[in-house]
């Protein structure tokens, strides 16, 4: 099998008024699919005055306790300056602790409070919810639904602006 980028060259090369259809189709349940995914936690998140950045923080923070402003940057590939209202936001409601490395006085280790522990897991435990019922009504796509969402998510970003 070739590699992605020479596949995407071939398949880029190959379009057709059925497969742009196609493809049109499949972003069209992506859209629905997505929203879909973040309904419930929208709702959620709304009487907080939350958004989908807050949960992705406390999702990413929630992962990995302790990890460094810097790694959670890389992480969401946003910059410091799209980080810093939501990250300081979340502090302000206790739902997210930061605090000096012992390894490292200059870096800031983030770690859930038990607040964002527990509105973390509510939030995330409806697309768990979601994803489990999806794979239960097509057990066999589960491995190429994997596949295609690693496929995405290694795509090169735009570096985030500074």
């Amino acid at each position: 099998m070739s590699t992605h980028p020479t596949h995407r060259a071939s398949f880029e090369g190959q379009m057709t008024p059925e497969k742009t259809d196609l493809l049109n189709a499949d972003l069209e349940r992506l859209f629905y699919g997505y929203r879909a995914f973040t309904s419930q936690p929208d709702q959620m998140l709304s009487p907080l005055q939350l958004a989908r950045v807050h949960h992705r923080i406390l999702y990413f923070v929630g992962r990995d306790a302790g990890l460094s402003v810097n790694t959670l940057l890389m992480r969401l590939g946003i910059s410091k300056q799209a980080l810093n209202k939501p990250l300081r936001e979340l502090q302000a409601k206790g739902l997210i602790e930061a605090n000096t490395a012992t390894h490292d006085k200059r870096v800031k280790c983030l770690a859930l409070s038990p607040s964002g522990i527990l509105l973390e897991e509510q939030l995330s435990s409806s697309q768990r919810t979601l994803l489990g019922r999806a794979f239960a009504a097509s057990p066999e796509s589960e491995a190429g639904w994997r596949k295609i969402m690693s496929i995405l998510a290694a795509e090169p970003q735009a570096p985030a602006k500074q």
